[in-house]
């Protein structure tokens, strides 16, 4: 097993318990405030950043591999309320998991061309692919972070490290 391999089985689990944690911090928002438009949030709210982080993964994961839904646009709604949506999300985290545990310095190496929704077609390995998907992640999570502070709730920490310390 590479250490490249590793590193992506690592990042599978993490995503999964990021998720679970900052889903549990906005279940615990009034649904107004859940829902309330935000300055300065690319998707106007909390919902709409969380809804772009699965649209993103739905759309990496059918590129990587050619199954699952594929979003037509980066701001698609897929579920109308945070409930729906928990329960997509931890059915994607798993799909993700499953898939990297899977993955070996082959699989990895694949080099995959696909069709961005916003672009000209593009090749990349799928070790590419699962570091953006990961690094979008963590992008559009510490958006979340930002705008439940402003809409006065307490986020939790979410850094790889606290992940570590706590397996």
């Amino acid at each position: 097993m590479s250490g490249l391999a590793n590193h992506f089985r690592t990042f599978g689990q993490y995503n999964n318990w990021a998720n679970r944690r900052l889903h549990d911090a906005c279940a615990e928002l009034r649904e107004a405030a859940y829902f309330a438009p935000r300055a300065g949030a690319f998707f106007t709210t909390i919902h709409g950043a969380l809804n772009h982080i699965m649209v993103g993964d739905r759309a990496w994961m059918h590129r990587i591999t050619g199954d699952g839904q594929s979003p037509a646009t980066l701001d698609e709604e897929l579920y109308p309320n945070l409930a729906e949506l928990r329960i997509a999300r931890d059915i994607e985290d798993a799909r993700i998991r499953d898939f990297v545990e899977g993955c070996d310095d082959a699989e990895l190496a694949r080099v995959v061309t696909y069709k961005p929704l916003t672009a000209s077609p593009d090749q990349r390995s799928v070790a590419e692919m699962l570091g953006h998907l990961f690094n979008h992640q963590a992008h559009h999570r510490g958006q979340v972070h930002a705008l439940l502070s402003d809409a006065g709730a307490d986020p939790p920490p979410l850094d790889l490290i606290y992940y570590l310390r706590a397996i």
